[in-house]
């Protein structure tokens, strides 16, 4: 199979679980305007994919929908987009960047997880959580851009993003998790936001090029572990 052309199905609304799972010859997917739902690994293990468009109308994307597309260069997601499933994108390591629409308030944990081409990603406004490892090993990750609705930055959501260099979180943040940006050896500064109020476990362990931290005055937890192995570490007031 070298090809999917459902645009003339004009009634189809969702594509069932596994459908085109491991058709590793697929280059080309055209979706119809109808579809709404995108199954459970719809289009995993889908080695030879290179780009998708994703119709208007369509809702929800299901767990592992693209995971193991590895020549997934580019993805345009919809306005209508309001669910991204758990493992939606994971190893999708030609990907290379991404932007989130506007309408998406549920990001599934490890959504993005092993994207090691992405170079950038925009969170959308309507975010309130990162979920759990989002973009965990995305090792060539430099720019993140945060929206002043997120409270909560899940556990591993930055873990091993090893060139990403400087964080700014919003204003809008309370917790930011366990490990949320252990292991980002790149990472020189972060600024902490005044709303901040827990800093989990190893928060940011082994980041061996960060140099100072500014603890907000709003803080009233400060986990274990939280600069274990901040090598160049001089300054946390």
């Amino acid at each position: 199979l070298l090809r999917v052309d459902l645009k003339g199905c004009t009634k189809l609304t969702s594509v069932g679980n596994f459908a085109f799972c491991m058709c590793t010859s697929l280059t080309s997917v055209v979706l119809p305007d109808s579809l709404t739902q995108l199954g459970k690994g719809a289009f995993q293990h889908c080695s030879s994919l290179t780009s998708v468009v994703l119709p208007d109308s369509l809702t929800q994307l299901g767990n592992f929908a693209f995971g193991r597309c590895t020549s997934l260069t580019s993805v345009v997601l919809p306005d209508s987009l309001t669910e991204l499933g758990e493992y939606a994108f994971q190893d999708c390591s030609s990907l290379t960047s991404m932007a989130l629409p506007d309408s998406l308030t549920e990001l599934g944990d490890a959504a993005f997880q092993y994207c090691t081409s992405l170079v950038s990603v925009v969170l959308p406004d309507s975010l309130t959580q990162l979920s759990d490892s989002a973009f965990a090993g995305c090792s060539s990750l430099t720019s993140v851009v945060f929206p002043n609705s997120l409270t909560v930055v899940g556990d591993n959501a930055f873990l091993e993003c090893t060139s990403l260099t400087s964080v700014v979180l919003p204003d809008s943040l309370t917790q930011l998790s366990d490990s949320a940006f252990g292991c980002c050896s790149s990472l020189t500064s972060v600024l902490l936001p005044d709303s901040l109020t827990q800093l989990g476990d190893g928060a940011f362990y082994e980041c061996s090029s960060l140099t100072s931290v500014v603890l907000p005055d709003s803080l009233t937890h400060i986990g274990k572990h939280v600069f274990l192995g901040c090598s160049s570490l001089t300054s946390v007031v």
